[in-house]
């Protein structure tokens, strides 16, 4: 496997990501920060950039479109009055829930159509190991239902 073939793949696995996401008006990136900021309530801007890997610029654009569409609260820090503190508001942590209704297996299956019966278990599991050591966060983030 080269870089191209790397980079195929990745495309591949987002887009098969993408449509098992719940269809709504949010952008799949923002659905994906309303996603972290619900596992990590009272985040800064800096942490939920170190968590999702976005850029700050992008984080903080977002962060401030969601609090006015109602998704996301805004508060400063009281302990430190440079950082703002967001957290998500209950209707979007349901809404965040769904994006872990889909497990690995529903979301490759469709591409793995014709592949074997064992191919979707191998395939989940090369993920898992994958998201092991390439985004170890990934193996311990609690469940966002948890958050409700």
């Amino acid at each position: 496997m080269n870089a191209v073939d790397l980079y195929i793949l990745g495309r591949k696995l987002m887009q098969l990501a993408e449509g098992a996401l719940p269809g709504d008006s949010w952008a799949t990136s923002s659905r994906l920060l309303v996603a972290d900021v619900a596992q990590h309530p009272d985040s800064s801007i800096s942490e939920i950039t170190a968590r999702t890997g976005s850029p700050q610029s992008y984080v903080s654009t977002a962060v401030a479109k969601l609090r006015d569409l109602g998704v996301m609260e805004t508060r400063v820090d009281p302990a430190d009055h440079r950082r703002t503190l967001v957290r998500v508001t209950p209707v979007a942590i349901e809404r965040a829930a769904a994006l872990e209704a889909a497990p690995a297996g529903a979301v490759v299956r469709p591409a793995l159509v014709g592949k074997g019966a064992g191919a979707e278990v191998e395939v989940v599991q090369a993920l898992e190991l994958l998201a092991k050591h390439l985004t170890p966060k990934a193996s311990v983030r609690p469940p966002l239902r948890a958050a409700l």
